[in-house]
């Protein structure tokens, strides 16, 4: 089963990706532990696309698609800005969020301790984030 959704990059339509994710998600899983985790791992690669990438452009936009196939649940996030690579990623240490007084910075942390394979896919005219999660799905 795949669902998508296309969303322009602005902050405020974060709220709509979380509610699209849910719906998807409470069709397949029991477990709102499970569906809230999912959803704060695709919020937070969403979120940080659109600041990041896309400096909050309501021109520019990213397609979510969620795939549900053998017990896996897949999300690819695509769009066209600036990549970035998880696995180049160098994590703070919460030591080092405290003492700095940083604002953020546990985003990526949350999403690799939630997802059990995190890919990152540059092709020639866009980005792919893959997110897979194994789960017990109805």
């Amino acid at each position: 089963m795949q669902y998508n959704y296309k969303v322009p990059c602005q902050k405020k339509r974060l709220v709509d990706i979380r509610y699209f994710i849910n719906e998807v998600l409470k069709k397949h899983l029991d477990s709102e532990i499970d569906i809230n985790s999912l959803v704060l791992a695709v919020d937070e690669v969403c979120a940080n696309l659109m600041i990041h990438s896309h400096q909050c452009n309501p021109s520019k936009c990213i397609e979510l698609f969620v795939k549900i196939e053998n017990e896996e649940i897949i999300f690819e996030i695509r769009d066209t800005g600036n990549g970035f690579n998880f696995k180049e990623y160098k994590e703070p240490s919460i030591e080092d969020i405290i003492i700095e007084k940083k604002k953020g910075g546990l985003g990526l942390i949350l999403v690799k301790k939630i997802m059990d394979h995190i890919e990152y896919i540059e092709n020639k005219n866009s980005n792919i984030y893959r997110l897979r999660k194994k789960l017990a799905i109805r």
